[in-house]
């Protein structure tokens, strides 16, 4: 008990150096190296991810839970439509590559113009094995960094413009600080941040670093949703009143799968991911959902999420998981088995938001956007429901007489409405996405749209704000629900500026400059290969892997290194060439 107590009062201490820390960072350049090292220092005293963050501070104004929302610090710029400068050959690193990071390590030896540089893990194995891809694509070997801090160092290297983080929701959060604090950008998985403290850094460093910080929010991807906003914002439906969306998907298959720590804090081997429902209360897996209704209500593009209300339902197979392995009474199953949050927007709109990964039934995300002039529905049923008159005012000729909203339109009606307003993203990704694959495609569609907004300079398609706004979900709603389902206003992560640009909008680059940046791309991947193959990398590698000796495996290193120095000459000379 102790030791948990010195932990928090550590934590605490943490908090406020973190404040100190980042001013003199600002300050004074001679600084950087100390602070680096501190923050580093304060990781040992972090405590593991929660939903209730230990500094969240609330009060009750008129029934209503309010939470203090942090002010922006002197000097320090907002993010919104960050652009930053064009980096025409992307160098990438890959953070966790248990059960999500290894199949982003091999989409991504599809996109032309990257570089993978590093692969990380707790287990050095499973980023060894992830070289497979590179290997099959013709690429050089990747620098391997393991264990618990591996990430610390390969932040640290200055050959990397963009940290990619799929590990575990416990670390989420310390590798993207890192990857932020060393000035590179990042982009992380589901849920990004677990907690609103955790949201109001993000984005604090975000905006002193200047860099982007990146939800990796797959189904905002998915070819329904994507036609579908893409319908939304031309008119189709009218304007949006009501959305819903979910995270529908009983996990019993996949519980034992999830990565044990070996640390010590998982003594009954549930796994994270039960141990987080176990532990903690809220939809704390609200993205999915949330991400691709919140595009289409223009949310801090003209509308923001103002307050919500949560309810769920006790544990009955949570619980009855956590007995069955333990073979021990459980008294404390925090999450419920189904967990409903409404939300009020600004503008007077409602977003419903459901999380269920325990009960058998059919996986559905919901995806349901109301609108005045018409309906769309992805799950249990994909359908439009819109009239032959409101179809008419768009310029669409319905291809069926007398058509009704009274009902979902026929197929072919359906078909011809998707196919008038096609997502451009898709048009150019959607083939390819197809192919690659990755949860049927959406994953290299948010990958490679990653890619070209960075080669591009161009604003992201979700920023920081959307990261924060999509997460909070978790802990808002922990309060509402601990406090008999109290309505709590949802902090503007904005601060102020949530109505400053009206829609929310993909960034495009020209066509000329979309060619000049697709043949340079190319270009580079096209080197990389040939590098590899004219200097023998793979097999020199090899050599270093199965050396018996340390004075043999020094001597193999060497040669590799020599090797792969001269492949990294010759495709900088070829490209100074262009």
């Amino acid at each position: 008990m102790l030791f948990y107590i010195v932990r928090l009062l550590l934590y605490y201490f943490s908090l406020a150096l973190h404040s100190i820390l980042l001013n003199l960072l600002f300050m004074h350049n001679y600084f950087k190296a100390f602070v680096l090292l501190a923050f580093a220092l304060l990781n040992f005293v972090t405590l593991q991810a929660q939903s209730i963050s230990a500094t969240t501070r609330w009060h009750w104004d008129k029934g209503t839970i309010v939470i203090d929302t942090p002010k922006r610090p002197s000097g320090q710029q907002h993010v919104l439509n960050l652009a930053t400068p064009k980096i025409q050959n992307l160098r990438v690193a890959f953070v966790g590559l248990g059960m999500r990071g290894p199949s982003a390590v091999e989409r991504f030896c599809y996109i032309p113009g990257v570089a993978i540089v590093a692969l990380c893990d707790y287990e050095q194995q499973r980023a060894d094995e992830c070289q497979r891809f590179l290997k099959q694509a013709g690429l050089p070997p990747a620098a391997i960094y393991s264990g618990e801090y591996g990430y610390e160092q390969l932040c640290k290297r200055n050959d990397i413009d963009l940290v990619y983080i799929a590990t575990d929701w416990n670390h989420h959060f310390s590798v993207a600080k890192s990857a932020l604090l060393s000035g590179k950008h990042a982009a992380i998985e589901v849920p990004s941040a677990m907690n609103l403290d955790e949201c109001w850094q993000l984005i604090n460093l975000s905006e002193q670093m200047r860099k982007h910080c990146m939800i990796l929010e797959n189904c905002c991807y998915d070819w329904f949703e994507m036609n579908t906003l893409h319908m939304a914002q031309q008119g189709v439906f009218g304007e949006i009143i009501r959305a819903q969306g979910a995270y529908i998907h009983n996990l019993d298959e996949f519980w034992d799968y999830y990565w044990k720590n070996p640390d010590g804090d998982d003594p009954s081997k549930l796994g994270w991911r039960m141990k987080y429902n176990l532990e903690n209360r809220g939809d704390i897996y609200a993205t999915h959902g949330l991400g691709p209704v919140a595009q289409a209500l223009n949310i801090h593009r003209g509308d923001r999420m103002q307050t919500l209300v949560a309810m769920d339902t006790k544990s009955f197979n949570g619980k009855a998981y956590v007995e069955k392995q333990t073979g021990k009474p459980c008294t404390n199953f925090r999450n419920g088995d189904h967990t409903t949050t409404l939300i009020r927007t600004a503008h007077g709109k409602v977003i419903e938001i459901q999380h269920n990964v325990m009960t058998p039934q059919p996986y559905n995300r919901l995806y349901q956007l109301t609108g005045t002039k018409g309906f769309a529905n992805k799950y249990p049923v994909e359908g439009y429901a819109v009239d032959s008159k409101q179809l008419e005012a768009n310029g669409h000729k319905p291809k069926v007489d007398n058509l009704s909203a009274h009902g979902y339109m026929p197929a072919i009606e359906k078909e011809a409405l998707e196919a008038k307003y096609q997502h451009p993203i898709l048009k150019k990704y959607g083939k390819t996405a197809k192919e690659v694959g990755g949860h049927g495609g959406m994953d290299f569609i948010m990958d490679s749209r990653l890619v070209y907004c960075l080669q591009h300079g161009l604003p992201l398609d979700m920023d920081v704000y959307d990261l924060a706004e999509w997460c909070s979900l978790a802990e808002l709603g922990a309060l509402s629900m601990d406090n008999n389902s109290a309505a709590v206003a949802i902090p503007d992560f904005t601060r102020g500026l949530w109505n400053k640009q009206q829609g929310y909008q993909h960034a495009y680059a020209t066509p000329s400059d979309e060619r000049k940046v697709d043949v340079a791309s190319q270009h580079f991947t096209t080197l990389q290969k040939e590098a590899t193959a004219k200097y023998n990398l793979w097999a020199l590698y090899q050599q270093v892997l199965q050396a018996k000796t340390p004075t043999e495996s020094a001597r193999f290193k060497k040669i590799y290194k020599k090797a792969a120095d001269r492949a990294q000459d010759y495709i900088q000379k070829r490209l100074l060439r262009r």
